[in-house]
């Protein structure tokens, strides 16, 4: 094992990892705990329904115990990453992995809902922790010449882990019981802890100046009150006083903290650096990217389930060519940065998602079959693993190295915002053609039944079940409706990317490789 101990003059103390072999044990131990959060976020989605029944709940609580976990882990990115600067990232990972693991230990045993709630809340403080320190590791640790690889292969697992974590998510409850979902987490904890002692290097930031903690509070409030924000207006309306209080809430807090970082000597983060065009335009493209993605696949699951008539297992195991081929292309795209440079690899990859949308709005109707979706959720899944690792790379760059636990927390943060702008926009796009489409079509079915199809495909089809003679008009009217909004949400989902690809091109960063 060789590494460089040095104390940098930016205050830095660090260790370069200059030996090949504990490169790739780094890269591994560091995947593994990404993948343990990351898995996390979309594996409770599959059970939902036994959720419900195990601690009868309703489903806005069952929709808590996920989304608690998600809003604490974007609210606390920010300040955990800026933590394990200054207090050693190896020590801030491996007490993180202990807290999460406890934490999904505690939510396989939960007896009640409370204890479910607390301990995803748990979980999201212990992922927090993980994170951006994961990113960190390689953009301080490794030598420049290797660090567009590894950070490669870290956006491959951060941008398709979800699908494998659920799909496994999906077999386990299938085959088993919910309870087994944390067995997944807790094993991944105990390789990640095991391979961090013996593999990570300690770095960490001296500095004699305090903590932010005013920025840190802020932060925490306008992530806090902008992601419920985007939550809640789907399903309360965008002018509800729920909404408009989040929003409120969440733009304060944005409002306070860009007052107050420009008022500190060392701030949590400095938000000048955002007219550096590699920040800037790495952060828009995570944005769009991330969003358009979590978007498509709300589409895409209850096409699969509620159209074709797939399990949820099936849906999963659907979606799979898509994340395995923007895994690959993550861990290629350096090679393209390298012959293009980020700006033209950013670029190539936003286009070719976008024929990949533009594709799935062409051809889908109630009766495509799989291999006609198949090329354009191909390309897709090529244009955005492409686009995501220079992206990445843009932001963790235009930090300096003493502030890469912020610059990693920053970089998860806007995949985090991304993903629920994405859900909210797309999905409302896809709510109201659904409903546009379906009014007025259900003459003669009874009010009660008419009323329940007009909420949703998934409503419809539980309508429809019990209601006899009207079935085949409910069902064929629903899936007809879900078609036309899911052209709509495609469309949407182009525009945007177009306007990305041109923010990219017209404003994307010269250089090939920044330093």
């Amino acid at each position: 094992m060789t590494t460089t101990p040095r104390a940098l003059p930016d205050n830095t103390i660090d260790e370069t990892v200059d030996d090949t072999g504990q490169q790739r044990a780094i890269l591994i131990a560091v995947c593994v705990s990404l993948m343990a959060v990351v898995a996390s976020v979309t594996g409770l989605n599959v059970a939902q329904p036994d959720l419900a029944v195990e601690f009868n709940a309703s489903q806005g609580t069952v929709l808590w115990f996920i989304n608690s976990y998600t809003v604490t882990l974007a609210a606390l990115l920010l300040p955990l990453g800026a933590v394990g600067d200054r207090w050693g990232r190896k020590p801030v990972l491996l007490a993180g992995l202990a807290v999460f693991g406890l934490a999904s230990a505690a939510a396989g045993l939960a007896g009640s809902a409370t204890v479910m709630l607390a301990s995803r809340v748990l979980s999201g403080i212990g992922a927090a922790m993980i994170m951006p320190v994961t990113l960190a590791v390689i953009t301080s640790g490794f030598p420049v010449e290797e660090r567009s690889r590894a950070i490669g292969v870290w956006t491959a697992v951060a941008g398709g882990g979800g699908i494998l974590g659920m799909y496994l998510s999906a077999t386990l409850v299938d085959f088993a019981s919910w309870r087994w979902l944390f067995l997944l987490p807790v094993a991944l904890v105990g390789v990640a802890a095991w391979l961090t002692v013996r593999s990570v290097p300690n770095s960490h930031e001296v500095s004699a100046d305090r903590f932010d903690l005013g920025g840190s509070l802020a932060a925490v409030v306008a992530v806090v009150g902008l992601i419920m924000a985007l939550h809640d207006g789907p399903a309360h309306g965008w002018g509800s006083p729920r909404a408009l209080v989040f929003a409120g809430l969440g733009l304060a807090g944005a409002a306070t903290f860009v007052a107050w970082e420009r008022r500190q000597r060392t701030p949590l983060l400095d938000v000048g650096v955002f007219r550096d065009a590699r920040l800037a335009t790495g952060s828009a493209a995570l944005l769009g990217v991330f969003g358009v993605q979590a978007g498509v696949f709300v589409v895409l699951f209850p096409y699969f389930q509620a159209v074709v008539g797939w399990s949820g297992l099936r849906a999963t195991v659907a979606l799979m060519p898509m994340a395995l081929l923007m895994m690959v292309a993550s861990g290629l795209a350096p090679r393209a940065s390298g012959r293009l440079g980020i700006r033209w690899t950013i670029a190539a990859g936003i286009a070719i998602s976008t024929v990949g949308l533009a594709t799935l709005a062409l051809v889908v109707d109630v009766g495509t079959g799989y291999a006609a979706l198949l090329p354009g959720m191909l390309a897709m899944g090529l244009g955005m693993g492409l686009a995501m690792t220079p992206s990445t790379e843009a932001i963790t760059t235009a930090l300096p190295r003493e502030r890469q636990g912020v610059a990693s927390a920053l970089n998860d943060v806007t995949r985090e915002f991304g993903t629920a702008l994405g859900i909210a926009l797309l999905g409302a796009v896809l709510a109201a053609g659904y409903t546009g489409a379906i009014d007025g079509q259900l003459a003669g079915v009874p009010a009660q039944l008419a009323d329940a199809a007009r909420e949703g495909i998934g409503t419809a089809m539980a309508a429809a079940a019990g209601s006899g003679a009207h079935a085949e008009v409910i069902v064929g009217e629903a899936q007809a409706a879900f078609i036309a909004g899911w052209r709509q949400s495609m469309w949407a989902g182009v525009v945007i990317m177009a306007v990305l690809l041109a923010l990219v091109v017209a404003r994307g960063p010269r250089e090939d490789h920044p330093a």
